[in-house]
């Protein structure tokens, strides 16, 4: 029989020990001694306490953790010493079915990682979805982390423990992370449309109305559909746009409720809108569908389905709340086909550039012509008809996986934005002669990649002197360049953000100076175009404070943190009040990398705080 969490708080402490039992290998002090912070209030409660517990023990007791654990398809194995929990792992992973060469393979890193780092190597072998890692997706990970140094892997092998850990409370708790687990699976959907090139190696590339991008724009209005939205379109932008209508309340609305939208009152019949109070706001949430090349399949399509699992919950409980939901998949957010970054969002900001229309993409082909091939009007009436009216919403909520470490670090799956930063962008050339390498003296070159490395050096330094600010030289290429020739010129991007706009502008003017000062005195010259620049955005105190709320409803310790990436949040700022949420990744926060990761476990727990807060909106709201 599973564990209640009643059972559990109520039962003496070495009775309570026992439930827990074979958590974290061979060592039951971690749970007994988070077992004295009871009661808990909830599983990610417990999960938390014991977090807390181990990082508070200090290095050598995690050591000893760490070293408690079994070689993956190692000796313990072989010798069928393995714990019961470890033995059922490994065995779902296929390790215990490996070929002789696998075997071998695995021996050797095995070795290998434990002669650099003086511990076994740990991986949660069942994975960020609980179903199991592949062989393959076991080892290369083993290959990768094996060149970490050394402090780095000891956390990555606790927060590791802490995963297994969590999938083996759930099994004793017969948890299963329904709702995430229904996320997790939609973004696998999605991620089977990329574009040409990137489909034959196994990348996740989706730039702004390629075939690829457009049949995820389908898809999602179609799955919008599906899931009881009453409206769902795709916009003249691109832009897929779902509603959920306004309808009356004929109960209570409760706001403690953290258990998802399921289980709330299921007395009032779906309608087909018709009833919707006529003076009812919207509550507008998004993200970004489009993707970075080569990159994740988390980052904005989260910020799609998880408002969308609730509009899922809503509809099966035949539920309306006081206000609509619109969720919109923003169709361009990156800027990597064209110099139009926020896209999407901007649109409906009424900060759509004419100009877009006329950039050409790498094969020379016009915006305006891209829309056309899409279908789409590619009409500045059509474009500027998007711009929302403030006056018609309540807010603008977004939920994104933090692309950054600290909630990684931290151990803690939820986090409140507290603003987004400030940014600008340039593509830059600089030109200088080119040269034979052999024959031109050092004191006679006009080299301008040296120019741009020196730039780069530059905003490195200036940046990092520069509080939270942050400067990168992400592109830099030498058109044509040869092994034997002294580059003539090399383009350049350069992104500078930073807490507020007076920090940005500062940071960027000194570094532009800067890239002036470095030409004049290597007798090269430069170009220098700003193709994006966006305001700092902070939090609205009372969103925030929603999502504080939420996230402490579901018994996760509250941690805000401002966002050093863009997000389509920055530009719906510009319209109506707006706050985010942000979900731990996993890989150190890798982003922008198919790294990046999140658990479905995380993704449940975010589904409940976006519920949650659409319940404090309802009690806000009554009709």
């Amino acid at each position: 029989m599973p564990i209640t969490l009643d059972q559990l708080n109520a039962a003496p402490l070495a009775e309570a020990a026992l439930l827990l039992d074979g958590l974290y290998e061979h060592s039951p002090w971690i749970a007994e001694q988070a077992l004295k912070q009871r009661p808990f209030a909830s599983l990610a409660a417990l999960k938390h306490a014991m977090v807390r517990v181990l990082h508070e023990a200090g290095v050598e007791p995690q050591l000893a953790l760490i070293r408690a654990h079994p070689e993956l398809a190692g000796k313990a194995m072989v010798s069928q010493s393995l714990t019961a929990e470890s033995t059922h792992e490994q065995t779902k992973a296929g390790l215990t079915h490996c070929t002789p060469e696998e075997f071998a393979h695995i021996q050797r890193l095995n070795a290998d990682y434990n002669a650099k780092h003086g511990f076994p190597f740990i991986l949660a072998v069942r994975g960020p979805r609980g179903t199991g890692l592949s062989k393959a997706e076991i080892i290369a990970t083993f290959e990768r982390r094996l060149h970490n140094p050394v402090d780095f892997e000891r956390a990555e092998c606790l927060r590791n423990i802490h995963r297994i850990a969590e999938i083996r409370l759930n099994d004793k708790f017969g948890f299963e992370p329904t709702l995430g687990n229904a996320v997790w699976d939609w973004h696998e959907n999605l991620a089977r449309h990329t574009d040409p090139g990137y489909a034959e190696l196994g990348q996740l590339t989706v730039t702004y109305l390629t075939d690829a991008h457009r049949a995820c724009a389908a898809q999602l209005q179609q799955q919008m559909l599906a899931l009881g939205f009453d409206e769902a379109h795709i916009d003249a932008v691109g832009n897929v746009v779902g509603v959920y209508h306004a309808g009356p309340q004929p109960n209570a609305v409760r706001p403690e409720l953290v258990e998802g939208l399921a289980r709330a009152s299921t007395s009032s019949a779906r309608t087909d809108g018709s009833d919707s109070p006529a003076t009812a706001k919207t509550l507008l949430t998004g993200s970004h569908y489009d993707t970075v090349r080569n990159g994740g399949k988390y980052d904005g399509r989260l910020g799609i389905f998880v408002p969308m699992a609730c509009v899922q919950q809503l509809n099966q409980a035949g539920r309306r709340l006081p206000f609509a939901i619109e969720v919109v998949g923003f169709a361009e957010e990156e800027g990597q086909r064209y110099k139009a970054t926020f896209l999407g969002s901007g649109a409906l900001t009424g900060h759509f550039n004419p100009d877009w229309l006329d950039q050409q993409d790498a094969d020379g082909i016009t915006l305006r012509a891209a829309m056309q091939h899409a279908g789409l009007p590619a009409t500045l009436d059509a474009i500027r008809a998007l711009q929302r009216d403030p006056s018609k919403y309540l807010g603008f909520v977004e939920v994104h996986i933090e692309q950054g470490p600290v909630l990684n670090e931290l151990d803690l799956p939820l986090g409140v934005v507290t603003s987004i930063n400030a940014s600008v962008r340039y593509l830059g050339e600089v030109i200088g002669m080119a040269s034979h390498a052999g024959t031109t003296p050092m004191d006679r070159r006009r080299d301008a990649a040296c120019a741009v490395a020196e730039l780069a050096l530059h905003a490195e330094q200036r940046a990092a002197s520069d509080g939270d600010s942050v400067a990168t030289v992400g592109m830099l290429q030498v058109p044509n360049g040869s092994i034997n020739v002294v580059p003539g010129a090399c383009q350049f991007s350069l992104d500078i953000r930073a807490p507020s706009d007076a920090q940005r502008d500062a940071l960027a003017q000194d570094i532009v100076t800067q890239l002036q000062a470095i030409c004049d005195r290597r007798g090269v010259r430069h170009t220098l175009e700003e193709t994006m620049r966006a305001a700092a955005a902070p939090s609205a105190p009372a969103w925030q404070a929603r999502w504080e709320a939420a996230v402490a409803a579901l018994g996760v310790p509250l941690h805000r943190l401002p966002s050093g990436a863009g997000h389509d949040a920055m530009k719906l700022h510009e319209l109506m009040p707006q706050a985010m949420l942000f979900v731990r990744g996993l890989n150190s926060g890798i982003s922008h990398n198919p790294l990046e990761s999140t658990t479905s476990d995380d993704m449940d727990l975010c589904v409940r705080a976006f519920a949650h807060l659409l319940e404090q909106l309802a009690a806000e709201h009554p009709n």
